[in-house]
Parts: C-alpha cells; sequence; structure tokens
C-alpha cells in the first residue's frame, strides 16, 4: 500500500537533485525515462515561480508554449527519439529573439517588438529537443557590468542579493546558478559571458568570432549586419555542457549553409598534463588584485594536481606575448566604433575629448583616449585598426604554436554590490590590493575580458571555489582562434581537480 508514496517520494527526491544538475545529466534522466519532461518542466516552474522574485534573474516566461513542448517532447520519448537536449528546460538571453515574445534589450521604447520568428540559435536549441521557458535579463543596451532595466528591473545575484550578477548574461548566470534552466545561451563582447559566469560560479564560453550566426540578435528587428567583436555562446553548470551546447548552434545562417559549413577541430589534449599552459597572472603595468592572486594561485595548484605545469610570462622569449597594452588600447577603440548609435559622453568625458589635440595620435598607447575618439572613427581609420587587429591574431597563432591555452583571471574583483551611479564612466569598484582596498573606474575593469575579443579567440570561464569572503571566483582559459573545444575540454578536466559548480547556500534547500 506505500509503493505510490515510496514511489513519489523517489521522484521529489530525483527532481530535487535535477534541479542543479547539468544539462547532460538530466537529458540523461529523460531518456531512460526516470522522469518526464513534463514533470522536469513543470518542477522548473514551481521554483521560477517561488524563487525568482527574490533574484529577478528570468524576466519573459512562455509557460504554455513550454508545456505544449514538453508534452511533445514526452510523445518523442516514447517513440524512442533521442536528441541531444530532448526535453531539458533552457532559456535564453534576453537579446535574442523568441518568436513571439519581446526583444527589448532593456528598452522601454522597445516592450511592443514582438519577434516574427526565433534567432538562429534559439532555432537550434529547439531542433535539438530544448524547452525554452523564457528569457533572462541584461543591462540597458547590453551596456554594462550589471543587468538592471526600465522595462524589467534589477537581477540580484543568488549568492548575495545586495550584490550583482554581472552583465550583460547576468540574467543568464543567475538563472543557472539558482537552479531555473540547466542551460543558457548569451552573448559576449566585453566579457558579457565570462563575468557572470565568474561572479555567480558557473561556466560561460566565448566563441571564436563569426563561429555562431547572430541573426535574429539585438535591435533593431531585422538587422542583417552583425556586431563587430560580439559572439554568441552557451553558460552552463558543467564545462561539458558547454561541449555539448556549442555543436548545436553551429552553421545555423542559412544562406552560408549553401556553401560554408564549419566543423570544429578536436581538442588538442584529453589529459591536463598533456596542456601547454601560459598563466598571465596580473596585468602589465598594474598591481595585482588579491581577487587576481588568488584566482592564479588556485589555477596553477589545479593543474599541479593534474599532473600539469604552467609556464609564467616571465619565462617567455622576448617578443612572443602580444603586447597586451597597446591591444586592449585597440580592443578599446574597435568596442566603441562597433556601435551604430554612439552614447552619449558624460560631461566629464566630454571635457576630455574636447582637451585633445588634432594631431594626438596618443591612441596608440593610451586606452582612454582610444574609446574617446572611437565614437567618431573615420572609415579609413577603422581599416587601419582592423589591420592592426588581424596582425595580432596572427601573433596570437603563433603564440599557439608553442602553447595550447592561455590562463588568466576573468575580472579584477568577484561580484561587487549594486551601483547604479550616473554617468557609468564615471564609476568607481572597491578592488582588495595586498595594500589595501582602492577604488577602480569602471572602464578599467575590462582588461581581462578584452583579452580575448580583439583577436576573436575562444575563452572559456570556469569556477575556482570561493574567495575569503564566500564569493564565487573563476579564471579563463584562452584557445586558439576557431579551436574552440580545445579550452572547453581543459576547463572540464580542471572539474576533476576543484570544486566546479557549488550551489549557493540555501538554494539546494528550497525544493
Amino acid at each position: 500500500m506505500n509503493a505510490p508514496a515510496d514511489t513519489q517520494h523517489l521522484k521529489t527526491a530525483l527532481l530535487k537533485r535535477l534541479s542543479h544538475a547539468s544539462a547532460t545529466e538530466q537529458a540523461r534522466a529523460l531518456a531512460e525515462g526516470q522522469v518526464s519532461a513534463s514533470e522536469l518542466l513543470e518542477h522548473s516552474i514551481d521554483r521560477i515561480e517561488r524563487l525568482n522574485p527574490a533574484i529577478n534573474a528570468l524576466v519573459v516566461l512562455d509557460l504554455e508554449r513550454a508545456r505544449a513542448d514538453a508534452r511533445a517532447a514526452d510523445a518523442a520519448l516514447a517513440r524512442g527519439e533521442r536528441r541531444p537536449l530532448l526535453g531539458v528546460p533552457v532559456s535564453v538571453k534576453e537579446n535574442f529573439d523568441v518568436a513571439g515574445l519581446p526583444t527589448t534589450v532593456g528598452s522601454p521604447a522597445q516592450t511592443g517588438n514582438l519577434a516574427a520568428q526565433d534567432s538562429a540559435a534559439v532555432a537550434g536549441l529547439r531542433e535539438a529537443g530544448a524547452i525554452v521557458l523564457g528569457k533572462s535579463n541584461v543591462p540597458l543596451a547590453l551596456a554594462d557590468l550589471q543587468s538592471y532595466n526600465a522595462v524589467y528591473g534589477l537581477s540580484r545575484n543568488p549568492w548575495d542579493p545586495a550584490r550583482t550578477p554581472g552583465g550583460s548574461s547576468g540574467g543568464s548566470a543567475a538563472a543557472l546558478a539558482a537552479g531555473f534552466v540547466a542551460l543558457e545561451l548569451g552573448t559576449d563582447i566585453g566579457g558579457s559571458i565570462r563575468i557572470p559566469a565568474h561572479f555567480t560560479g558557473v561556466y560561460g564560453h566565448k566563441t571564436s568570432q563569426g563561429l555562431i550566426s547572430l541573426l535574429g540578435t539585438g535591435l533593431p528587428a531585422g538587422r542583417q549586419g552583425e556586431r563587430d567583436l560580439a559572439v554568441a555562446g552557451p553558460l552552463a553548470r558543467s564545462a561539458a555542457d558547454l561541449a555539448l551546447a556549442l555543436p548545436l548552434l553551429l552553421n545555423r545562417d542559412p544562406r552560408q549553409n549553401k556553401t560554408w559549413r564549419a566543423t570544429l577541430p578536436a581538442p588538442r589534449h584529453n589529459r591536463l598534463s598533456d596542456f601547454r599552459l601560459l598563466l598571465i597572472d596580473h596585468w602589465p603595468g598594474t598591481s595585482q588584485s588579491l581577487s587576481e592572486q588568488l584566482v592564479s594561485q588556485r589555477l596553477a595548484q589545479a593543474v599541479q594536481a593534474g599532473g600539469g605545469q604552467v609556464t609564467r610570462v616571465s619565462e617567455l622569449a622576448p617578443g612572443l606575448l602580444p603586447d597586451l597594452v597597446a591591444s586592449h588600447t585597440l580592443y578599446r577603440s574597435l568596442l566603441g566604433s562597433s556601435l551604430a548609435d554612439p552614447p552619449t559622453l558624460s560631461a566629464g568625458a566630454q571635457q576630455r575629448l574636447a582637451a585633445l589635440q588634432p594631431d594626438d595620435h596618443s591612441a596608440n598607447t593610451d586606452a582612454d583616449t582610444a574609446w574617446l575618439r572611437s565614437f567618431s572613427l573615420s572609415h579609413r581609420d577603422w581599416l587601419r585598426l582592423n589591420e592592426a587587429r588581424l596582425q595580432l591574431r596572427a601573433q596570437w597563432e603563433a603564440l599557439f604554436e608553442q602553447f595550447d591555452l592561455v590562463l588568466s583571471p576573468v575580472a579584477p574583483l568577484p561580484a561587487f554590490e549594486h551601483n547604479q551611479q550616473e554617468p557609468k564612466d564615471e564609476r568607481h569598484y572597491p578592488v582588495a590590493f595586498a595594500e589595501g582596498v582602492r577604488p577602480v573606474r569602471f572602464l578599467d575593469l575590462f582588461t581581462w575580458a578584452g583579452l580575448p575579443v580583439l583577436p576573436g579567440l575562444p575563452a572559456t570561464s570556469f569556477p575556482l571555489g570561493l574567495d575569503e569572503s564566500g564569493l564565487p571566483i573563476g579564471g579563463q582559459a584562452v584557445g586558439p582562434f576557431l579551436e574552440d573545444l580545445t579550452p572547453i575540454r581543459f576547463a572540464e578536466l580542471l572539474e576533476a581537480q576543484q570544486p566546479g559548480f557549488i550551489v549557493p547556500p540555501g538554494w539546494q534547500s528550497t525544493d
């Protein structure tokens, strides 16, 4: 007589475990009939309805269609059909078009912009069997390391609601850490996948530039041109899920598919001890923050525990590593010039710009000057900078003949407290150094994040446990152009040497 009650108890325990399981584990449980897609979806919806108000990670839900898709997934599973994500609930960053849902990028003027069809990447997830449950929060115009806007409000970090989950894929990372979905889809141009992953203790992958189609993302609706430097990529609670998701997002552009098909090279190695690793532990010309120091120590320790070793920059032959300071200046120029509608500069920034002499070419060495001038570059100047970018990519290719990956921090600090001070470019954030805490400008938080963006390289962000304050920290592995599976595989191997994803305190017991 107790059999039904016992069965329900086991099912409840399984669903509780699956809340923070990987997408791979969820897909396996579905394929083996341990749980149905409808049961898993309803469990996710219940968590979202009870817990999402505290963090506001998911801001647009598509529940009725999701329920219909879950029923269809159950029927397909019963027929013996198998697809990589069949029945797995996922969500996507708000700037991805999902048919029938608004794409606003946080702008109140765009609340009526309902997508006519799924973006190319979302279509790839659906074809793999994923249940697209809804959309996650972003900052206005995707232009912040926090996620808040006048349409959907403020997103909070599950580790500490007083702190940000990051931006611009902040809602994405928070939804994963909170156990709402098992997989997310984000975009990255200034660390927008990797910094939220670092702030919340999850995994994220910035893809090689041009690898994933951005058709159907952002504004204006129907845009055909892709923003320079921007890429799409997955976020997840395990590195294996990044490897699972990435092939599903490839070859989605119907025009390119007439001839061009991307097939990713296999990872360079499958043992941690075989990787040739270069560790950059502090940014040239700056003091090393305590967070950067801890990340570098944990990276070296984890690699050594796996039988490998890292090479330090001081051990390199002169000229092998590209000039990081000059590269960051170039990055700032191209980042600003990638905007079709440049932002209004603050009064202080306008004064600094007006003070520049017409023949002042310090943009070659000064990132601030480069940023100030980036919004009004001529096409001729852009072509010159683009050639410098391609020359830099060639330098990185030469480096990757001697190394397989470059390891580094993602940001100089863990998740910081919410800060909505305006103007944004005049904000400062407290960063801890050996000599004490000092304020660091908003614009100076992007050095590590920009490192792989300018040359278009793939970079995987992965958790490295908690710092002394109990906040997640993470590192990144930067790989050779179009060899995206190599940094992902490294992150997967690293999981055996250190904690990987950790459930935020209190969130596991909420089922």
